[in-house]
């Protein structure tokens, strides 16, 4: 029975290389009960690593060999570089107490009972020997019994597969292992023996675990009984046959699989930096291989946040759900340039502890020119799980990608600053003059899916603090209607409290905020777990810009609605009826989305008669409207008091001129209507530079049938008369402002050569309705382009005999 007893452990040649070796090699004698010779095994095994770091450069392998059996036993260390032409100095018997260098050898001829170099075509060996002390007992060597396992129930099982992940060989520790037999197992895909679970949208699947060149990690393979054994597995790709060697362990003999983080993390991370990938993929990628090199349950790669206050995550793998945006500085200070090891981080932050999901951490910064310009983090969810030694390894990779992160960083940063110009303008065109609420939240929603995410909500707060679930869009548009119903229409509690049981998706919510003020927030829901920083920075800008344009339209929507019922209170609330009269009234103001410009009518019983108006006010607008006001008003109160049609002139004259408003004109036609016994009435009317009234006789002939006098508002000691006809049954009196006459096409006007005289002409025996419809319908076709003026005009048909008015 072999009972010599081999250690081993390998490092990057770097600066730190000798005080793992001492660490290692102390522990180790310690483990064999040697601590006597403990003192001169260190001080050997320092020195010849040292050599290996400063002469060779390579990485260096360590091997500690007891041979028990030997006579006597006898202990040997043996440092392996890969640099087999360097040549090993020779010794020198008495070195110059004055050199601080050259000693190594000399030592060993010192302490040691032998030692030498052995060359190979890849490597070169230097090893020393010493002998155990005459009554040593070998038993004292014997390792402690394990704390997890005993060695003895040590199975390694061999599996090999092929390229398409089917069984070609399975050894007897495999069948001692996990109860298949080689017939039973070979032949079967190795999915069907292995439970694969990968932590998060990054985690490698069991095919893409099987086209790496090397993968270590923890894994649950189905026992024959059905159930799923923890193992920790050791994987090879071959390069010629294409297939792959998997030796497995019980998960608590992990340790004897494990290699150093550095030497296989780090040599797959140096080739991720010679490909061309996304800057994103990267990350992810960096952070994926962290994580399952090292153990723990998630990794991250954090870099500096715009304005230096603190490290945003930028990419992570394993548990990192829900992990976003920038993380307080303490832990992942600025300041800090050496590598961190926390065994308990409840003690330390609690709040990161949470943010984590985490007790243990490890972490290293990205150095860059002296500053910290990132992080390589590792955590797990329980306490004690690190040790220095990663610390160590997370500092060769950090110092590895550091340089090359940031260049693609900024290179990067200067990308995406131009692609979010490029978002931010379209998505300010797209919402650009939009005035209302729920279209802007539509228009949110579908600007983000699915560029950024799998889904979007947007909920809007209304003026009275109200918050409301407005617009749902899944990118697959067949999920919209389960999405709505998953989603709470009315939010209990804040946006950022609220719990999302929507699936399996990240959510994260951004408040829609501006001028101090909320007006909703968009929630996202991710497949991806962490938020890439140029992307947090994107949507915050977009919910900025959306913000303010939902302030704009509910600021417009207040005043289109204050505008309205205003603009409503000029109008007549209806036009009096006039029994053996019929008449028509049409207005349309031409500002959009106004009800009243600078044109006004009112038709309104006075005792026995019936009074009328139609006016217009120089311009158009607000402006125009607060004169219209004034006036049709002033014409109603004066004429219900009994004023003749010359006195409301006069004084509705005086009125514009107290004013004051330079500019404010006003053309009016008003009159009276009479009823005559033998049917008709008696028209009374003035025109102030109002377009003369047509009156249109059964035969078809039309005439004017007012002189226009002097506008309203020019001068005070203008005097106005009034002039009388008789409008008999089936005729028709046709009162219009200018933005009928003048009604333009070109250098063309609609009343040109009398043109709305032979309009009218056309419009014998139809009722007032219809020749109002009859000239709007002109007035609307006459030119291509709307009508720039405001129109009103008035239709009055006497149809039988007239009955008194009753007051």
């Amino acid at each position: 029975m072999d009972t010599t007893r081999v250690s081993s452990t390998a490092f990057d040649g770097t600066p730190h290389a000798p005080a793992h070796a001492r660490r290692f090699v102390r522990q180790v004698l310690g483990e064999w009960r040697l601590s006597h010779l403990t003192e001169d095994a260190v001080l050997l095994t320092s020195e010849l690593v040292t050599n290996a770091v400063v002469h060779a450069g390579t990485g260096i392998e360590l091997t500690c060999r007891l041979d028990v059996d030997a006579d006597p036993a006898k202990l040997e260390i043996e440092v392996d570089d890969h640099h087999p032409t360097r040549k090993i100095l020779e010794a020198e018997p008495a070195p110059d107490s004055t050199r601080t260098s050259g000693r190594g050898l000399a030592l060993a001829g010192m302490l040691a009972d032998a030692w030498g170099v052995t060359y190979t075509r890849t490597a070169k060996r230097v090893w020393v020997r010493m002998e155990l002390a005459d009554g040593y007992d070998p038993q004292e060597a014997a390792p402690a019994p394990s704390r997890t396992a005993p060695v003895e129930t040590l199975h390694v099982g061999v599996v090999v597969a092929d390229r398409d992940g089917l069984v070609q060989s399975w050894n007897a520790e495999a069948e001692e292992l996990l109860g298949w037999r080689a017939e039973q197992a070979v032949g079967r895909p190795l999915e069907k023996l292995v439970d694969w679970r990968g932590h998060g949208p990054y985690a490698l699947s069991l095919a893409d675990t099987l086209d790496l060149g090397r993968w270590r990690g923890e894994a649950r393979m189905r026992h024959r009984d059905g159930s799923l054994l923890p193992v920790y597995v050791s994987h090879l790709r071959t390069k010629g046959q294409r297939c792959s060697i998997w030796m497995v362990v019980a998960r608590e003999h992990g340790y004897l699989l494990t290699p150093p983080l550095r030497r296989e993390a780090g040599r797959r991370i140096m080739d991720l930096l010679d490909q061309d990938m996304p800057f994103a993929e990267l990350l992810d990628t960096i952070a994926q291989i962290v994580q399952m090199s090292s153990g723990g349950d998630a990794a991250y790669v954090l870099l500096a946040a715009e304005g230096g206050n603190g490290f945003g995550v930028a990419a992570g793998a394993g548990a990192t759900a829900g992990l976003v945006g920038v993380l307080a500085p303490g832990v992942f200070g600025a300041e800090r340039r050496t590598p961190t090891m926390i065994e308990d981080l409840l003690a330390v932050d609690v709040e990161l502890a949470q943010q984590l999901n985490a007790r243990s951490l490890a972490c290293a910064p990205l150095l860059v020119n002296g500053e910290a310009a990132g992080s390589i983090v590792v955590t797990a969810a329980q306490p004690g799980r690190f040790d220095d030694e990663l610390t160590v390894s997370l500092q060769h990779i950090a110092g590895q990608v550091a340089g090359p992160v940031q260049r693609e960083r900024l290179a990067e940063q200067d990308r995406a600053h131009r692609g979010r110009l490029s978002f931010l303008a379209e998505a300010g065109e797209l919402l650009a003059g939009v005035h209302d609420d729920e279209l802007i939240a539509a228009l949110t929603a579908q600007l983000v899916v699915p560029k950024i995410a799998t889904w979007a909500a947007v909920y809007l707060t209304d003026l009275t603090g109200m918050t409301r679930l407005s617009h749902v869009w899944h990118s697959e548009e067949r999920h919209n209607s389960d999405l709505r119903k998953s989603l709470p229409a009315v939010p209990r509690t804040a946006i950022e409290e609220v719990s999302w049981p929507v699936g399996p998706e990240t959510v994260l919510s951004f408040p829609l905020a501006t001028q101090g003020r909320s007006y909703g927030a968009l929630v996202i829901g991710r497949a991806e777990p962490t938020l890439p920083l140029e992307t947090a920075d994107l949507l915050a800008d977009l919910c900025r810009l959306v913000a303010l344009n939902l302030h704009t339209a509910m600021l417009y929507a207040r005043q289109a609605t204050t505008s309205r019922v205003l603009q409503r209170s000029l109008l007549p609330m209806r036009v009096a009826p006039m029994p053996g009269l019929e008449s028509a009234v049409v207005y349309e103001p031409a500002g959009e989305g106004t009800d009243v410009g600078g044109d006004f009518y009112d038709l309104f019983t006075v005792g026995d008669h019936w009074c009328f108006a139609l006016g217009d006010v120089c311009g158009c607008g607000p402006e125009a409207a607060a004169v219209t006001g004034l006036a049709r008003h002033a014409v109603r109160l004066l004429a219900k008091e009994h004023y003749t049609v010359a006195d409301i002139f006069d004084r509705l004259n005086h009125a514009l001129l107290e004013e004051g408003e330079e500019g404010r004109f006003l053309s009016l036609l008003c009159g009276e209507l009479t009823p005559l016994p033998q049917g008709g009435a008696l028209c009374t009317i003035a025109s102030a530079g109002h377009p003369s009234p047509l009156l249109l006789r059964p035969d078809g002939r039309v005439e004017a049938v007012a002189t226009p006098q002097l506008l309203l508002g020019i001068e005070g000691g203008a005097r106005f008369y009034v002039e009388t006809f008789e409008l008999a049954p089936e005729e028709v009196l046709l009162c219009v402002t200018d933005g009928v006459t003048e009604r333009r096409d070109g250098d063309r006007l609609l009343d040109d050569g009398d043109g709305l005289a032979a309009l009218l002409s056309g419009c014998t025996g139809l009722s007032a309705h219809a020749v109002a419809e009859r000239v709007r319908h002109a007035v609307d076709t006459f030119a291509e382009e709307p009508s720039q003026d405001d129109v009103a005009l008035m239709v009055i048909k006497a149809s039988a005999a007239l009955r008194p008015v009753k007051s």
